[in-house]
């Protein structure tokens, strides 16, 4: 089975199995959502698109941010700890950020699209194993952050771990262990301890609670008019 990372430059013609990533925070958003009941998410590329799509789904509610900030008229911020204390059950969420949901877009291409953080890592790789075998295709990992300064960041980090995990490898939770920590030196999580409520701290520890969901989250294409969308489900992985 190959396994490979991609860029957002080939990210649109990838095929196989494609694992796009976003740990800080749009995906981790999402699995806290379907955590709490949610029904589906919709991942688009702007605002305009979102609230389009709201007047088709008046009752649907809306996620994301915009520079990290919370989006007129939005209902959510792009912050997991608070969504995981929305009541969000059975409720359709359209979510758009600056780099995981446009990710999700950009890689339509793929033969099956999953959704992962930091928080359903090791149930995606086991779901992504399954379909990489019946399809007999390999597997993409396409970290969506870019941080300028940084020689890897988070998604980076979550990128090795599903590697890791995929290839059996014995290191994989020491390994990961030991860049978090590196994050954490490098101040990639300083921001969020300056009481700022677009980026409250107890997010840190909620995109960092590694592994603490048992789905995965697959995207599938959609299109409605004009509008481009991955339409996201739960998948529970025994």
């Amino acid at each position: 089975m190959e396994i490979h990372k991609v860029k957002r430059v080939e990210a649109s013609s990838a095929r196989g199995v494609v694992i796009v990533i976003d740990v800080l925070r749009a995906f981790s958003v999402a699995a806290y959502a379907f955590a709490g009941g949610a029904q589906g998410i919709w991942l688009v590329r702007t605002v305009e698109e979102a609230l389009a799509l709201r007047e088709r789904v008046p009752e649907a509610l809306l996620a994301g941010e915009i520079g990290g900030r919370l989006i007129s008229g939005f209902d959510f911020n792009n912050s997991p700890s608070q969504m995981a204390g929305a009541d969000v059950r059975n409720r359709l969420l359209i979510q758009r950020t600056g780099a995981g949901t446009q990710g999700a877009v950009i890689a339509g291409q793929a033969d099956a699209l999953l959704i992962c953080s930091l928080t359903n890592a090791r149930a995606t790789t086991t779901y992504a194993h399954q379909l990489a075998q019946s399809a007999g295709g390999g597997i993409a990992l396409f970290p969506t952050e870019r941080v300028a300064g940084l020689s890897f960041n988070e998604d980076d980090v979550c990128a090795d771990y599903l590697e890791a995990l995929l290839l059996n490898r014995p290191d994989a939770q020491e390994t990961l262990a030991r860049n978090i920590t590196q994050l954490r030196a490098r101040g990639r999580f300083d921001r969020f301890a300056q009481g700022d409520a677009d980026f409250p701290f107890e997010d840190v520890a909620a995109v960092l609670a590694v592994d603490r969901f048992s789905f995965a989250m697959v995207g599938m294409r959609r299109r409605w008019n004009d509008i481009q969308y991955i339409e996201v489900r739960r998948v529970d992985v025994p």
